[in-house]
């Protein structure tokens, strides 16, 4: 008997990592995407939002963050979902919503990337961050960051 195909969840949540010294962390995505971003993740079922936002903190990076470390920016994105990622969705869902969360540590930290994910990671200062990273969600967390 063949298992049910798992689709993912149209919603997600995507965290900068930054320091009271203006640096962020920015992660190489792996093949085929190959591009810089900040942590990023889909909800798994049942979960909520902030609940992803620590998985994915910890997933990604290896860090385990407080929870009162966490900034809520209470803000929502909604884009379309690339064609080239829609087959992991449900048929039928175009459109994702992503969480807005941020963090700010002392200073920069360790990381241990998962290399099936990302290739790389680099804290770098916001404005460097906000050249290298792809997406215009990206862009909007950094320049909040920025301000």
């Amino acid at each position: 008997m063949t298992e049910p195909q798992v689709f993912k969840r149209p919603e997600s949540v995507i965290v900068a990592l930054c320091t009271h010294g203006g640096q962020t962390l920015i992660l190489h995505r792996q093949a085929p995407a190959r591009f810089w971003q900040s942590i990023t993740g889909s909800l798994e079922i049942g979960e909520t939002p902030l609940e992803a936002a620590f998985r994915e903190i910890q997933e990604e990076t290896g860090l385990v963050i407080a929870r009162d470390a966490v900034r809520d920016h209470r803000m929502t994105n909604r884009y379309a979902i690339p064609e080239k990622w829609a087959a992991r969705y449900a048929p039928g869902e175009r459109h994702n919503t992503e969480h807005v969360f941020s963090v700010c540590l002392p200073e920069p930290v360790d990381v241990r990337i998962d290399p099936s994910e990302h290739s790389d990671a680099q804290w770098c200062s916001l404005d460097v961050a906000l050249d290298r990273v792809w997406s215009w969600t990206n862009k909007d967390l950094l320049t909040l960051l920025l301000t």
